[in-house]
């Protein structure tokens, strides 16, 4: 069934072009990128995020956490910058941000076979809907959330995204890799970096994907390469004087 108009809106359903470059050529602002601090993206306060807030800071490394909130905050400010007509929830991103990666943990690495992003979108889906401690999420929410996870490594030239799953990506691959380093101010950088710092996340993370690789050598992560994934990580200038 269709997503109705609402939650195209509300929790970020609206397709938009799967192909970031092709997405970013469309009216690029004459403008750099303002400067974003973190108390201007501030975390959302509802019962449902404090719930998954919680979740995420209880099952994640702190080197995972910070990067998920990381993502959040420059999500936003890419979102302020570039594409202020995306008009769904900060709490719909703010928990796509806290589980896109809680398939990457050692434990989750190890109950499946699935890749770490598909397996993450079906826990995703679970937690939202499993209010044992707090609020569920509704349903179209928590699919949306699922789908963005399911799909954050996912990057394609041809096709179609959900808002929200462009989002994260965009801002997962700027935090992991450094590209897009035009749709976010270097002060912002700073900020977000002392807020949540970085522990090393490019050794932390280009060790998760090799250690997902070694025990899955089929995994999703190898569309972005085996060796050229794990070595654009490490090769992170944008971010290295934070690490």
């Amino acid at each position: 069934m269709a997503a109705d108009a609402a939650s195209e809106t509300t929790y970020g359903f609206s397709p938009v072009p799967a192909s970031a470059s092709i997405l970013l050529a469309t009216d690029a602002p004459a403008t750099p990128p303002p400067f974003i601090a973190v108390t201007q993206t501030p975390i959302p306060s509802t019962a449902l995020a404090k719930r998954i807030n919680e979740y995420a800071e209880a099952n994640l490394p702190e080197p995972t956490y910070n990067h998920s909130l990381r993502v959040y905050h420059y999500g936003l400010a890419i979102k302020q910058y570039r594409f202020p007509d995306w008009n769904f929830t900060d709490e719909t991103y703010l928990l796509a941000c806290l589980l896109h990666d809680i398939g990457t943990t050692e434990e989750n690495l190890n109950a499946t076979k699935l890749s770490f992003e598909f397996y993450g979108g079906f826990l995703a889906l679970e937690v939202l809907q499993r209010g044992d401690s707090g609020p569920d999420a509704p349903k179209e929410q928590a699919e949306s959330v699922a789908e963005a996870v399911i799909r954050h490594q996912d990057l394609c030239e041809k096709g179609r995204i959900t808002a929200l799953g462009q989002l994260l990506q965009l801002a997962t691959i700027f935090d992991n890799t450094g590209l897009y380093a035009d749709l976010v101010h270097p002060s912002t950088i700073e900020d977000v970096s002392t807020h949540y710092p970085r522990l090393k996340w490019s050794h932390c993370f280009a060790s998760t994907i090799h250690r997902e690789l070694e025990i899955k050598p089929w995994a999703h992560t190898t569309a972005l390469g085996v060796e050229d994934f794990p070595n654009k990580v490490l090769s992170n200038t944008l971010m290295a004087s934070y690490e």
